[in-house]
């Protein structure tokens, strides 16, 4: 069946030219785990599927780790940074409140057209990010779009508490959307929240009503450590993977049968397992790699796509799901027909390494610019005080 048109009237589609996916080298296994918490390998891979994860170092954070990734698909795109319109990074961790990690990225990549924002939706966010962006190319507002993954979630755990500290670790994946006239892309979007959910999983913040000491004696909730009821989220995950999914092939004009493959947000083996039966479908339908990288978050479903297409699992002409479920509550999903694109060659990367070269060579001058006028604006009212105070003098030595 082909897809149908799921930007209405717009000529416009949405097409994923680029892909990349970075994580720190620092790999902590589950028996480096077991030497923090009461915990085994045999334990954890029983009930997670998970074996290692990455760590993210002191010199490492969710910007720079969305920083390399976007780099990667910006190279696989063979597109300069000058020419994105957008950029949005979906993260639960990001460095700042404010400044975005999205505008961080914009300035280092030296994407001086782009505007730039983060989308907090929890490990859900790259599936409602890549709709946000998809939904901006399809109205013709914009012709290219840089949507980033990218998590640190090894400094928002609470290393004391089992139940979440084995799940998690810190990674980035990128894509870069295009504006074609050809139909393809992305070709389908559900976004869904239960906010009811909110307490069952969370990261309490500056100005939360739940980080008094009285809450944190009651529920264990700190501030800026996850807090998980990881049953219930359990139970909501199975419930929705399936319903999702099924939607948003029906959004896009094809059936399940059609699928080449399933993109799940990488949390817990059981959970896919679970999807699978709830669809009825071969497990082998869908991307696993959360063995080695854990849960990432946002982080998850990028790098599983990038991974998935550097292991020639998606083709092109390919249906692809992605579908992703988290704090929020929240859950997403959307359908992808994978685009055939010959290897660029408009710029090649000495010109790309040259745009971020320069990029930071501004961004250092336009601070110290900047400092140099606040020190200037704080001695021009120190001599015009001194200068007054010289011609009273003067006027009271002519007296």
């Amino acid at each position: 069946m082909a897809a149908t048109n799921f930007n209405g009237s717009s000529p416009y589609y949405a097409h994923i030219v680029g892909w990349g996916l970075a994580v720190p080298d620092n790999v902590m296994t589950n028996d480096d785990v077991s030497a923090i918490v009461d915990t085994s390998d045999e334990w954890i891979v029983a009930r997670t599927g998970i074996r290692e994860r990455r760590i993210a170092t002191e010199r490492e954070s969710t910007s720079t780790l969305g920083l390399k990734a976007a780099q990667v698909a910006l190279e696989k795109a063979d597109l300069l940074p000058i020419e994105l319109d957008l950029i949005i990074c979906a993260t639960s961790t990001p460095e700042n409140i404010f400044p975005s990690s999205a505008s961080l990225i914009q300035d280092w990549l030296g994407a001086s057209k782009a505007g730039a924002f983060d989308l907090s939706a929890a490990c859900s966010g790259f599936v409602y990010a890549l709709q946000m962006a998809a939904q901006s190319i399809r109205s013709g507002a914009i012709s290219h779009a840089l949507v980033i993954g990218s998590e640190t979630m090894s400094r928002v755990l609470n290393w004391q508490d089992r139940g979440t500290c084995i799940l998690f670790g810190d990674g980035a994946g990128a894509v870069v959307l295009e504006r074609s006239t050809e139909p393809g892309g992305v070709l389908s979007g559900v976004l869904r929240s239960d906010g009811s959910g909110g307490d069952l999983l969370g990261i309490p913040s500056v100005g939360s009503i739940d980080v008094s000491l009285a809450q944190i004696a009651v529920d264990g909730h700190r501030p800026y450590k996850m807090h998980m009821s990881g049953g219930e989220v359990f139970k909501f995950a199975t419930r929705v993977i399936g319903d999702s999914v099924r939607q948003a092939c029906t959004d896009a004009g094809i059936t399940l049968d059609e699928l080449a493959l399933i993109v799940p947000h990488q949390a817990n083996l059981r959970i896919i397992d679970a999807a699978a039966r709830a669809l009825g479908v071969n497990k082998s339908l869908f991307m696993c790699n959360l063995d080695r990288y854990g849960n990432t978050s946002s982080a998850s479903i990028p790098i599983a796509l990038a991974e998935a297409e550097a292991q020639g699992r998606i083709k092109p002409g390919d249906y692809v799901a992605m579908v992703g479920f988290g704090g929020g509550l929240t859950w997403a999903a959307a359908v992808v027909q994978w685009t055939e694109r010959q290897a660029g060659t408009r710029f090649g990367t000495p010109r790309r390494q040259f745009s971020y070269t320069l990029s930071s060579a501004r961004s250092t001058a336009r601070r110290i610019g900047k400092r140099y006028s606040e020190l200037l604006n704080r001695v021009r009212p120190e001599r015009g005080r001194m200068e007054r105070l010289r011609r009273r003098i003067e006027k009271s030595e002519l007296e």
